[in-house]
């Protein structure tokens, strides 16, 4: 089974500085049909405007994956570091038993374009952690590069669930497929640009939840970005 969730029916907030859309519950936005999907607890679409931010504040037991698009993303946290994370870039903070972090945009002109991610860890209490790695735009050209995983394979991130999450550019007759296994979830987030996935046709901000499939097919691109997360389903 492929469900899809279109861009225009994300949760959305405008609070000026910062524009955001919500691809699952989140804040003042709460819809039953999308709380999650396995792990996958949070995409925000996020724009953030010249010379503002989210100022310090806590997390815990969460993985929280920033992936910027445009401008950069400054960071701070409580475990020292003091980062910018540029396009390109995939940022993994694990806040496990508690951390406080800022997030801003230093530019005087520019808005900083993300999305955050929030991955529900396998278990609660973990020493929190860090990591933050560079994918250039060859590695994901044509092909669906592996940018975050539980252990760190291929040089991605690591985290601490059984989840996957790929990260790929498409154009033209470039194509990829990626085999699930059976009883695994799958979630494709087209960033940007266009692209057919498993003969749907997706634009900007679309997603597939995938169920029961046995892959993820991606092709036909016009200047797309496409995340694709490989997910186990949650047992309760």
């Amino acid at each position: 089974m492929i469900t899809l969730r279109p861009a225009a029916e994300r949760g959305h907030a405008n609070h000026g500085w910062l524009d955001s859309w919500h691809s699952f519950s989140f804040a003042g936005y709460h819809d039953p049909e999308h709380m999650h999907w396995g792990p996958l607890r949070v995409i925000n679409e996020d724009r953030v405007a010249a010379g503002q931010g989210f100022g310090t504040h806590g997390h815990r037991d969460m993985e929280i994956i920033s992936y910027v698009l445009q401008g950069a993303l400054g960071h701070k946290d409580s475990m020292g570091n003091i980062e910018s994370i540029q396009p390109g870039e995939v940022q993994r903070m694990s806040a496990g038993t508690g951390v406080t972090h800022s997030e801003f945009n230093y530019d005087r002109e520019g808005t900083t374009h993300f999305l955050q991610i929030w991955i529900l860890p396998e278990r609660a209490g973990i020493t929190p952690g860090y990591e933050q790695k560079r994918y250039d735009e060859a590695e994901k050209r044509g092909r669906l590069r592996l940018v975050v995983s539980r252990d760190g394979a291929e040089g991605s991130v690591s985290i601490h669930q059984d989840a996957r999450m790929y990260a790929g550019l498409f154009d033209g007759d470039e194509q990829a497929r990626l085999a699930l296994a059976p009883g695994r979830l799958a979630y494709v987030h087209l960033v940007r640009g266009r692209a057919t996935v498993n003969g749907q046709a997706l634009s900007a901000g679309d997603a597939l939840m995938y169920r029961d499939e046995p892959e993820v097919r991606i092709e036909a691109g016009q200047d797309a970005e496409v995340l694709v997360f490989d997910l186990p389903e949650l047992r309760h």
